[in-house]
């Protein structure tokens, strides 16, 4: 069995999809593990490192050569794979609804194509998940940015020249990145507020010591979806939270918006006139802006100010802590093939429940049941 991971090539793409912790384990299973050259390179990760864990450091085509299977963090361009062994799997995320030709080209390609985004939501499969691992630091990352952005400090400071305030920060939408945007402005000293469409997240913004905003006594709350993500709300909810929410806004220092739903653009859940009732210096940072954002007038990878308001986002928010994003990335890909490893066969077997759940592509076809629907 021959695993390969190539260097990603997405732009401003840091992350990689092995290290020299994961290769080790790989090969303890009785892989091999060949590692493109400077692979590492964006998660401080050198050639001689995966060297010394074992794994084979040589050119792309050559890693390549003979892969039964190839690891990657964002998908890699199917005419890179060519040598793969017919069939070959590849592990990476793949953004299928938004890029079904690609997937359509790795069915072409003959390719089994596993797309980690799709990993379900359930007990055993937490270790294999990398939205929860990759959103996780995600969370932290928008509230130091924010906080580096923010012109003033976050804790109460009480000093003989006199009282600086807490910066009053709100999280809107509290999936694994809003908890950890909730616990790192927290830790910071910052006071906190947090809503969500789904009710059960009230007690989770109170166990972190924050405010839970919530709309009361509105019939229609379609918010509990499948699989731990929110579904759309009904329209009487939609206008209820937006007046709450207005209100709200207009008293914050910072915003952080997190609102996605899979398959779908994200959710506006500030409009331009609700940043202009914020104060001058405020901060709205938009987890969402790659998936067409949060915030009316987010630009990914831009600090836009409007209203005196800056905002801002990222195309790729995990991918600024490169090494920590890289090493949980790796072991949820090391933990996903591991689990279903047969040792007769020397290689993985999927089950049906997670196998059919992240499968896109199988002989020559597209396969998913969530890409047909």
């Amino acid at each position: 069995m021959r695993i390969a991971v190539l260097k990603e090539r997405a732009a401003g793409e840091h992350r990689v999809a092995a290290t020299p912790e994961t290769v080790k384990k790989f090969i303890a299973l009785g892989a091999m593990v060949a590692i493109e050259q400077g692979a590492g390179d964006g998660a401080s990760i050198t050639d001689a490192a995966y060297r010394d864990a074992g794994a084979e450091v040589t050119t792309g085509p050559l890693a390549v050569e003979g892969a039964e299977i190839v690891l990657g963090v964002q998908a890699p361009d199917p005419l890179s794979l060519a040598g793969a062994r017919p069939g070959a799997w590849v592990a990476a995320t793949f953004d299928p609804f938004a890029a079904r030709e690609r997937v359509e080209a790795f069915a072409k390609g003959g390719f089994e194509a596993l797309a980690m985004e799709f990993m379900p939501r359930i007990t055993r499969a937490q270790s294999m998940d990398v939205l929860s691992s990759q959103s996780n630091l995600a969370g932290y990352k928008a509230v130091i940015a924010s906080a580096d952005a923010y012109g003033r400090a976050f804790p109460m400071m009480m000093t003989a020249a006199g009282t600086v305030q807490a910066a009053r920060v709100f999280v809107m939408g509290v999936g694994v990145a809003g908890l950890q945007a909730i616990a790192t402005a927290k830790r910071l000293g910052a006071q906190v507020s947090a809503t969500d469409v789904r009710s059960a997240t009230r007690e989770q913004i109170q166990s972190l010591g924050a405010k839970p905003i919530f709309v009361e006594n509105v019939a229609g709350i379609e918010g509990e979806g499948s699989g731990g993500y929110a579904t759309e709300m009904s329209e009487e909810y939609q206008a209820a939270q937006a007046e709450l929410v207005s209100s709200h806004i207009a008293k914050q220092d910072i915003v952080i918006t997190t609102a996605l739903i899979p398959g779908r653009a994200a959710p506006l859940l500030v409009s331009d006139a609700q940043i202009a009732s914020m104060k001058p210096g405020s901060v709205i940072f938009d987890l969402a802006v790659a998936q067409g954002g949060n915030v009316e007038g987010s630009v990914a990878d831009e600090s836009v100010v409007r209203h005196g308001v800056t905002v801002i986002g990222y195309s790729n928010t995990a991918g600024r802590l490169a090494a920590d994003a890289s090493a949980l990335f790796a072991r949820n890909l090391y933990n996903f093939l591991s689990a279903f490893w047969d040792a007769e066969q020397g290689r993985p077997v999927l089950d049906e429940e997670i196998g059919d759940a992240v499968r896109l592509t199988r002989g020559g076809r597209v396969v998913n049941a969530r890409l047909m629907e």
